[in-house]
């Protein structure tokens, strides 16, 4: 299982990937011919280190190790792209540990994973084709963009049959704000708000209801009321109860990096190495859920724009968002209006659609499978033609009944 590997395994970059030429350079102060792969390994011992360097040499390769003064190197290797399968062989043949090898394999094999398939309830919802969208509806008095609209349950149901009809793939429905320095909010309240919801729409819209909170109790609930799907920010690190429901309801369940809480994720946030550690937490919470008795195939993975992350650690998440393929899972993005794109724009909430836009395409590209926004009839237009022009999902196909317009 991903979820087990050691050494944090992930790809950097791999055969064909161009767009990442520059996070390469980063590391090794050139670019990479295209078609080599960049696999990253933390906290190996020195002895196996040295083997794997050596053997990346000896195949056409090379290798960067940075010893951390614990008896042990972090490692970045460089294996020509035709010759993985050959490199795997000398490390077996060198008698390399088995971890080591199968944190190279198995990473890499994740990493070309592109197609994926997740049960929810009595829908079989196929990811990976065409960009999802995942429509927010915000029942709360004060979330960052909306808070306060959609209070009352008849507009909040209004409101999600709204953006099904816009062309939600998914509706997500949350009770508790989770901007910075929100308080929490009280599991009765939060069933309060969201309950008579996620009933009506799961009644009436023939897209999955995903219960966006970190609260055992209200997931329950939520489930029992017809929601299919958890979306948990706090990656079921939130309350020890999360993870026994999301494995006893066998739901896909959408883990979120989250550095503190929403009362402190941004006083100041830092990272040694931001995807490192992104991809570490991830990692860790799917061993929570794994372990727990979620199947690993039912789990998202989400990079957390916004919670706990400067600027510059949001708009590196999301240039070096395709190291999260390295673990196998769909990925998740909720950019929708964030102060990400507020502090480059200057802009209020309701003025940031171009700037989701930009950065919604911008995810496709580097590959993330689903969207969280807010203005799904847009933002369904920008994941048309990102797919489109990234060759993937049928996009390129006309919708029904358009002509061709005439060439000027």
């Amino acid at each position: 299982m991903i979820a087990s590997l050691p050494h944090n395994p992930r790809v950097i970059a791999a055969p064909g990937d161009a767009a990442l030429a520059a996070e390469i350079e980063r590391f090794v102060g050139y670019g990479p011919a295209v078609g080599d792969w960049f696999l990253k390994l933390e906290g190996v011992g020195m002895a196996p280190a040295g083997e794997l360097c050596g053997q990346a040499n000896r195949h056409g390769g090379g290798a960067l190790l940075h010893e951390r003064g614990d008896g042990c190197a972090d490692l970045l290797l460089r294996v020509p792209g035709d010759g993985l399968g050959v490199y795997l062989g000398a490390l077996k043949d060198a008698q390399v540990e088995t971890g080591l090898m199968d944190a190279i394999g198995a990473t890499a094999a994740a990493w070309e994973r592109t197609a994926f398939s997740r049960q929810c309830g009595s829908r079989r919802v196929e990811v990976g084709g065409r960009t999802l969208l995942m429509g927010i509806v915000n029942v709360t008095p004060d979330s960052f963009s909306d808070g306060g609209q959609f209070l009352d349950a008849a507009k909040a149901i209004e409101h999600g049959r709204r953006l099904a009809a816009e062309g939600a793939d998914i509706l997500d429905i949350g009770g508790e704000s989770t901007r910075p320095g929100a308080e929490p909010a009280d599991a009765d309240a939060e069933c309060e708000r969201v309950l008579p919801v996620i009933a009506a729409l799961a009644r009436e819209v023939g897209v999955p209801i995903s219960v966006d909170t970190s609260k055992a109790r209200v997931a329950q609930r939520a489930l029992d009321a017809g929601a299919t799907i958890l979306n948990d920010v706090t990656a079921l690190r939130g309350d020890p109860d999360m993870a026994g429901v999301a494995a006893r309801s066998g739901a896909p369940v959408v883990l979120m990096h989250m550095q503190g809480t929403p009362r402190t994720m941004q006083r100041d946030p830092h990272y040694g190495d931001l995807m490192g550690e992104i991809v570490a937490h991830l990692r860790a919470s799917m061993g929570i859920a794994v372990a727990a008795g979620v199947r690993e195939e039912q789990i998202v993975v989400d990079p957390g724009l916004g919670f706990g992350k400067a600027l510059e650690h949001n708009l590196e998440s999301l240039r070096r968002l395709g190291e999260l393929r390295s673990l196998g899972r769909p990925i998740l993005i909720g950019p929708s209006r964030k102060s990400l794109i507020a502090q480059v724009l200057k802009l209020p909430p309701e003025e940031r659609i171009l700037g989701t836009a930009a950065t919604v395409a911008f995810g496709i590209a580097r590959g993330a499978h689903i969207v969280r926004v807010h203005d799904v009839a847009a933002m369904r237009q920008v994941a048309r033609m990102t797919d489109a022009l990234m060759g993937r999902g049928g996009a390129a196909a006309p919708e029904a009944g358009a002509r061709p317009e005439p060439s000027r």
